[in-house]
């Protein structure tokens, strides 16, 4: 009798074991379940996540537009600017000189205006923008973009320029989607996005917008780095002077 009482005992406390080692599994694969829904939810959200709504610029008129330049490239001057689409004083030199300048001295065949972009300046999202304008110019919708990028800018690295923004934005402007996602989703791009970054820290550039002006006198290449969103009257100012300085003594 007391063999038997003692096997049941045993039989208890194996029984005890097993149930308590089947609901520490139970919680373990809990667990797991949870984080595995919780890391697929944060890779999946994204690519539902509503894209928001998209602000769509006035038209700009620009002159003898050719992929990321606009106006007569044998003009007398070259202006090239180096930019980041997420930088807030790039979007203030877009907003309020950018249009006069191609109103006055590119329109009248004095400046030729090349648009730059400087690599991953600020972020992730900075070359991913410049991806989108650039595979937007392939459709001659360069400058389309980069306006449609400006005006929907909303803080740094905070998501407004997500690749599904960006296809949003391509859409928004009408392009051919089958030949962008393939320019953008094959990062067409990347090599001339880095290249902008090499040359504008060759030119000693560390912030943006910065433009450098190239002109020649008698022969002789020169260059002039203007820093910053400068008003109209800053830009005039530096033109008025080379043209100067070119004119016939």
């Amino acid at each position: 009798m007391s063999n038997t009482k003692e096997m049941s005992k045993r039989q208890m406390r194996r029984e005890q074991i097993r149930r308590k080692e089947m609901r520490g599994r139970i919680i373990s694969i809990s667990f797991i379940s949870i984080v595995a829904i919780l890391i697929a939810f944060l890779f999946i959200y994204p690519n539902f996540k509503p894209v928001g709504e998209i602000f769509t610029p006035e038209a700009i008129s620009r002159p003898d537009v050719k992929f990321n330049a606009a106006g007569n490239p044998d003009a007398p001057i070259k202006l090239e600017e180096y930019s980041d689409f997420q930088c807030p004083f790039c979007r203030r030199f877009f907003e309020d000189t950018e249009a006069k300048l191609l109103e006055t001295y590119v329109a009248d065949g004095t400046v030729y205006f090349v648009y730059h972009s400087f690599g991953e300046f600020i972020g992730p999202e900075s070359a991913g923008s410049a991806e989108a304008a650039y595979c937007a110019g392939d459709q001659e919708k360069f400058w389309e973009m980069h306006d449609t990028i400006f005006a929907n800018q909303a803080g740094e690295n905070q998501g407004a320029f997500t690749d599904r923004r960006l296809k949003a934005f391509a859409e928004n402007i009408e392009l051919d989607m089958s030949q962008f996602n393939s320019c953008f989703d094959g990062g067409d791009y990347k090599d001339l996005i880095a290249q902008d970054a090499k040359d504008a820290l060759a030119a000693d550039i560390q912030a943006t917008p910065s433009f450098i002006m190239s002109y020649a006198v008698n022969g002789e290449v020169k260059t002039k780095l203007i820093e910053g969103a400068q008003p109209y009257d800053v830009f005039k100012q530096e033109i008025e002077a080379a043209l100067l300085e070119m004119a016939p003594q």
